[in-house]
């Protein structure tokens, strides 16, 4: 019944993740709206904010949602507010984010990684593949093989996950420094003409004058 009448090809499916409908612009804004409509105080949003932004710069793809959660439960924020700020993390803004967050890591633990950056994602990819090898293992007859995700653990998660820590904190304290005034001046203009409403319905019509 709510199924879509034509399906989906895998490149259409690939475009709407790149590029989604109605552009980024319509995206940006549609977020921005439903932040700016979540009723808890401003601070309480601005945290989760925070949370859904830091939870970006982790390697945890596919658990981002997840991670904004914990992060906003653990810091007080608002929950919804962190699980849209997980938009910061999006592919037109991972490639710089893993660039900066491996080359930070491997500078905090002083290694180098032996998998080049333009090779990071394809580097996510076999490991998962390889992961989910070895789990169907247990229960077939196949050989679990560990090599390429000893390689993609020392090489980029591990990097990524220390390096990640902190650009990550940074740009979440800028996210949480820029979101909390906004979000008070919009929630006091809410306020604002919603008194003004008030008002207006609440005064009792003037009886009209006869000279």
């Amino acid at each position: 019944m709510f199924k879509r009448r034509e399906k989906r090809s895998s490149l259409e499916t690939l475009q709407n993740i790149v590029y989604p409908r109605g552009g980024w612009g319509r995206a940006v804004s549609y977020i921005s709206h439903r932040l700016q409509r979540l009723p808890d105080p401003p601070a309480k949003i601005a945290r989760g904010i925070a949370a859904g932004v830091f939870a970006s710069f982790t390697p945890l793809f596919g658990l981002h949602f997840i991670a904004a959660g914990l992060f906003a439960l653990v810091i007080r924020g608002n929950l919804l507010a962190a699980l849209l700020s997980t938009f910061v993390g999006n592919p037109l803004t991972f490639p710089f984010i893993a660039a900066i967050s491996i080359k930070t890591g491997e500078r905090i633990l002083h290694v180098d990684s032996p998998v080049p950056l333009s090779q990071v994602f394809q580097a996510f990819s076999r490991a998962s593949t390889q992961l989910w090898h070895n789990v169907t293992s247990l229960v077939t007859s196949d050989v679990a093989h560990w090599n390429l995700l000893d390689v993609f653990f020392r090489g980029v998660f591990l990097p990524y996950l220390v390096g990640g820590i902190i650009p990550g904190l940074l740009a979440a304290t800028l996210a949480y420094l820029i979101s909390r005034p906004i979000m008070a001046a919009y929630q006091k203009r809410r306020a604002g003409k919603t008194r003004l409403k008030a008002k207006l319905h609440a005064k009792p019509d003037q009886p009209l004058r006869s000279d």
